[in-house]
């Protein structure tokens, strides 16, 4: 098992940039393939952005691709999401996210291990 911390969730204005941090401890970290979902209020929850455990190969949804960076630090068991150019419509609770596979899914179904959730707030 592991378990999954969020932090760095804040109110920025729009335009403005966060970084979440997700550490993680318990079951080598190496070993998990590693996704950040977001949920809005009245919205179901939705694939951000993930990296594999291996090969580093790394995926975003097309919403947030070109604003948005996931990056893993394998010595510290911490995955980081920096978000830039953030808009309102990025307000949301974010969650970090784990699966004990190479294979990179975006459905929230695909990952057994998640994070309590860090509120980003945008304000326009």
């Amino acid at each position: 098992q592991v378990q999954l911390v969020e932090s760095g969730g804040g109110l920025v204005q729009a335009g403005g940039s966060l970084r979440l941090s997700c550490a993680a401890s318990g079951r080598s970290f190496s070993s998990y393939t590693m996704g950040w979902f977001r949920q809005a209020p009245g919205k179901e929850r939705e694939f951000v952005a993930a990296f594999s455990r291996s090969g580093g190969i790394t995926a975003y949804a097309d919403s947030v691709k070109g604003r948005f960076t996931i990056s893993r630090d394998n010595a510290k068991n911490t995955v980081y999401l920096q978000m830039n150019t953030l808009k309102a419509e990025d307000t949301a609770v974010y969650y970090c996210a784990a699966r004990a596979s190479t294979i990179l899914v975006r459905v929230p179904a695909g990952y057994a291990y998640w994070g309590q959730g860090t509120q980003v707030t945008v304000s326009s």
